[in-house]
């Protein structure tokens, strides 16, 4: 009886927030797209928002609905498309200018997020 009095106190007084606060999410998504070439550990983004490494990660899942690697994915293929649409660069190219370390490693994620593969859907979009 006096634990749960004990805990009902406790959680009233410190309520937990489940969201990244906003300016935390955009100081986040500020880090992450500077750094969509190249990446950025999550050490640094948890930082940079004042929480432990796996406070930030479970608030950003929360906020976003992605991992914060996911996310980072999500906006490269979006990048890609971009690029798949506007310039006739070569997928190699494509692939490491949105980050991905080679074209295979590209097209593995394009196609698993895209379900198409990225000349397919180069020329879909064209």
């Amino acid at each position: 009886m006096l634990q749960s009095k004990i805990m009902t106190a406790i959680s009233a007084a410190a309520p937990i927030q489940r969201y990244l606060a906003p300016w935390q999410l955009e100081r986040a998504l500020t880090l992450l797209l500077e750094h969509l070439d190249s990446g950025i550990d999550v050490t640094t983004l948890a930082a940079a928002c004042r929480l432990s490494r796996s406070d930030f990660s479970r608030k950003f899942k929360v906020s976003t609905g992605h991992s914060p690697q996911a996310w980072l994915r999500v906006q490269r293929v979006e990048k890609a498309k971009r690029l798949l649409a506007e310039a006739r660069l070569p997928l190699a190219e494509i692939g490491l200018e949105c980050g991905f370390c080679d074209q295979a490693h590209f097209c593995r994620i394009f196609s698993r997020l895209e379900g198409i593969t990225p000349q397919g859907w180069r020329r879909l979009a064209s």
